[in-house]
């Protein structure tokens, strides 16, 4: 379902992971067929700095005159933890919601150098709502783990079958699936707004004070 993004409509950036995301994968997929999405430049693709990341992280969000939904994958949901552990966002503005998909375990033994630097994984609540999404055959993480992550950031857990690392090689094409947890996550910011838009405009023009004494530098 495609969407402009307007000052009401959120708009989503897709957060990749280590190497980032390829021609065939779902995030590649969805900034090629809706109107709504847009990648952040991590940089350090093949090598990430988790300092680097978050404060690019906070560089796109904090460009946006608007709402923002985060749909990250793998590495790029460590990134999103950590931006939330360490930013004062008020609850849910500017960003509205987040889907993570498939975040690694970057606290095991055998974690390889390239994403160890971003561990121990934030253990707080994220201060928007969120759907984490974990696949019965992960390679990078046990799923019981994937659960545990969910419960420490409050987030909805969906059981996503056996899937692999939920990247191209997956074979999803455009993961239907996925843009229904998208467009749910969309469809209760757009409730809220409903209920009570004068609060919407009231963490508007809050968030340049707020954004004045933010910090991306873990």
């Amino acid at each position: 379902m495609d969407r402009f993004h307007t000052e009401h409509q959120p708009l989503v950036l897709t957060v990749p992971g280590l190497d980032n995301s390829g021609p065939g994968h779902w995030q590649s997929l969805w900034e090629e067929t809706r109107l709504d999405c847009h990648r952040v430049d991590l940089g350090r693709w093949h090598n990430p700095n988790r300092n680097a990341w978050v404060t690019r992280l906070d560089a796109a969000i904090r460009q946006i005159d608007g709402p923002v939904i985060l749909a990250a994958h793998s590495l790029g949901c460590i990134a999103v933890a950590w931006w939330g552990a360490l930013q004062n966002q008020a609850y849910g503005w500017p960003v509205v919601g987040a889907l993570l998909v498939a975040p690694p375990d970057c606290d095991r033994s055998e974690t390889p150098d390239s994403i160890g630097g971003f561990g121990p994984i934030p253990r707080s609540h994220l201060p928007f709502p969120s759907i984490l999404v974990a696949s019965r055959d992960d390679p990078y993480i046990f799923f019981e783990r994937a659960h545990s992550l969910g419960k420490y950031w409050g987030s909805s857990f969906v059981d996503a079958g056996h899937c692999g690392h939920i990247n191209a090689a997956s074979d999803l094409g455009e993961w239907a699936f996925g843009q229904q947890l998208l467009e749910r996550l969309i469809a209760q910011d757009q409730r809220s707004l409903s209920r009570d838009p004068a609060a919407r405009s009231a963490m508007h023009w809050a968030a340049p004070a707020r954004a004045a004494s933010r910090t991306a530098h873990p």
